[in-house]
């Protein structure tokens, strides 16, 4: 009888669901350890975004499909930076945007986030595009700015966080929706940390 249970229960979790699982489980670790400045938090961010992508394929969130394949290279390469700026006694040090890197971002991010949903409004059968768009603009620069110890990359998470949340809700995504509402407070928490850390070593 218990062994009939079980594989009853097995029978009906669905395939989508124990890949959204495993991408919440790790994506979750992945920022948590980011903002504590742990270096192994990328090879669980190469995880979650990998599975993430072939969830958006699924789903037709093109734009997002788009960015978790950009995000797998971007992971590694923050991975990199990290292993390279630091060394064993100390973390890479963090950084501050200046007043022109901080216009160039929010530049970049409007300019793709309209070319992009236009784009894929017009020429593809994509939902939510514009949105979709700017999650996917956002999360772009964020992660950039990520790999390279950026304080301010806390912040364009918090926003992106923020539209992502309702999308994945309405997309009926609920394990994503939620890892994205953690994601919101753990980039609240990191930039909270990161101000402090960065307040206490200066600007490198």
């Amino acid at each position: 009888m218990v062994i009939k249970i079980k594989a009853f229960f097995l029978e009906d979790i669905q395939p989508q669901l124990i890949l959204e699982i495993i991408a919440t489980l790790s994506g979750i670790l992945c920022v948590y350890l980011q903002t504590k400045e742990k270096i192994m938090a990328w090879p669980f961010g190469i995880l979650s975004v990998s599975i993430s992508a072939f969830l958006f394929y699924q789903t037709k969130l093109y734009s997002d499909l788009l960015l978790h394949v950009v995000y797998i290279f971007l992971n590694i390469y923050g991975w990199y930076v990290w292993f390279m700026e630091g060394d064993d006694n100390t973390d890479a040090p963090i950084h501050q945007l200046k007043s022109k890197g901080i216009f160039l971002a929010i530049g970049l991010i409007l300019v793709v986030t309209t070319g992009l949903g236009y784009f894929m409004g017009t020429f593809t059968d994509a939902d939510l595009y514009y949105f979709d768009a700017f999650t996917t603009s956002g999360s772009l620069v964020a992660q950039y700015l990520l790999a390279k110890k950026y304080l301010q990359n806390w912040i364009i998470w918090i926003v992106v966080d923020l539209i992502a949340v309702p999308v994945y809700l309405y997309k009926g995504l609920y394990f994503i929706a939620f890892l994205f509402f953690v994601y919101l407070i753990l980039c609240i928490k990191g930039w909270l940390d990161w101000r402090r850390n960065y307040r206490i070593q200066g600007d490198n």
